[in-house]
């Protein structure tokens, strides 16, 4: 999927009609940016709400932290469109970026989604079609973008399962690097089918992975169990920092313009 010019959209005539435009632009003092010959991992940490909400949230920039520390991954931002950027989007067909490099959503290499809360369902359904992502995750047979979740919404996983290849049961500040350095070395292996990979993110801390269960309803439709389909994975143990003293703290956050 080719970069988008992010240059050549906000020059275009309509984009001056955008309501607060600065949530588009990037750019921002402390906003990461790297050498893009020199990653090897590019992950987009979505927000599945609009800029203003998204920036304000401390989950979000200890992440942008964490991953950014990490040389050969390079973490950027995706929020959720405002209705009148979201027409101009779907009527161009210009795919939802991350403000980083302008790199479309369905480009990276992970697309990790904070659930906030239930409300926030609909709005990632929304980014990844405005990505150009298939909605379920059982349509997307590769590897790579990896679709992730987490966040407190993801205690109960079951209702949004299905969309998601992996969910993070937990605090993902440690797990998230394991994951990172997992992915990266799959890559590197040249692994093809998604199977493989869950062969090994399944040996990680606190990561949920819905293909590896079956939930079972009763005639009514009321949630009655969950069958593990893999004899060594019949659980997921929540992922915890063990002294949060030592948990990462985020410098130099980023000054939004707005």
């Amino acid at each position: 999927m080719s970069q988008i010019s992010l240059s050549d959209i906000f020059e275009q005539p309509w984009f001056s009609r955008i309501k607060r435009p600065s949530r588009y632009l990037g750019g921002e003092i402390h906003a990461v940016k790297k050498d893009p010959s020199l990653v090897k991992l590019s992950f987009a940490l979505a927000f599945p709400d609009v800029y203003e909400v998204g920036m304000s949230h401390l989950g979000l920039k200890i992440l942008y932290h964490v991953l950014n520390q990490i040389p050969w991954v390079w973490a950027e931002r995706v929020f959720a469109p405002w209705p009148d950027m979201e027409r101009e989007l779907r009527e161009r067909k210009i795919p939802l970026w991350g403000l980083e490099s302008g790199r479309p959503l369905g480009g990276f290499d992970i697309v990790g989604f904070s659930l906030q809360h239930e409300l926030c369902y609909t709005n990632v359904l929304n980014m990844l079609d405005l990505g150009g992502i298939p909605l379920w995750a059982g349509e997307r047979t590769k590897p790579f973008p990896l679709v992730i979740a987490g966040g407190p919404a993801c205690f109960n996983p079951e209702p949004v399962a299905e969309f998601f290849d992996a969910i993070v049961i937990g605090e993902a500040e440690e797990v998230i690097v394991e994951l990172v350095n997992l992915l990266r070395e799959a890559k590197d292996s040249g692994i093809k089918h998604k199977e493989e990979l869950f062969a090994e993110l399944c040996k990680l801390t606190g990561l949920y992975i819905p293909a590896l269960f079956e939930p079972k309803y009763s005639n009514k439709g009321a949630f009655t169990e969950i069958i593990p389909l893999k004899a060594d994975y019949t659980q997921v143990q929540k992922a915890i920092v063990a002294d949060i003293n030592r948990s990462p703290t985020p410098r130099d956050q980023i000054i939004p313009f707005t």
